[in-house]
């Protein structure tokens, strides 16, 4: 028997199951991205260049709290993928922490908007 212990080596479904996961991790970043580009579309051509008065779109909380919130959840998105892509074996442990912190930053800019408001 060789005293050489051998490497762990991933099987190929593992590794189709990790790549699928990561861009489905992107995907979830560039639809963040997508959404708050679509907003400052909107709010540019429907309030500066058409100048449209039934549609009033204002830079109040709620707006600034929409913008943090997906831009941030765009690089956490994007954060989170690229961590995972650089360590696969602690793919879990990295998803389930993401949960908690998109929960937490969830939880803390929807109170401090109502806080603000209230």
């Amino acid at each position: 028997m060789s005293k050489i212990k051998k490497k762990p080596v991933q099987s190929p479904a593992s590794i189709s199951e990790d790549v699928k996961l990561i861009k489905m991790i992107q995907i979830a970043g560039w639809f963040f991205i997508l959404a708050l580009l679509t907003y400052f579309a909107v709010w540019v051509v429907f309030d500066f260049i058409l100048d449209v008065e039934f549609i009033d779109i204002h830079m109040d909380a709620v707006t600034y709290s929409f913008i943090i919130f997906t831009g941030s959840s765009s690089a956490l998105c994007f954060a989170l993928a690229s961590k995972i892509k650089n360590n696969t074996e602690r793919k879990r442990e990295f998803f389930i922490d993401w949960l908690i912190g998109e929960l937490l930053f969830a939880m803390f800019a929807i109170f401090s908007v109502a806080i603000y408001l209230w």
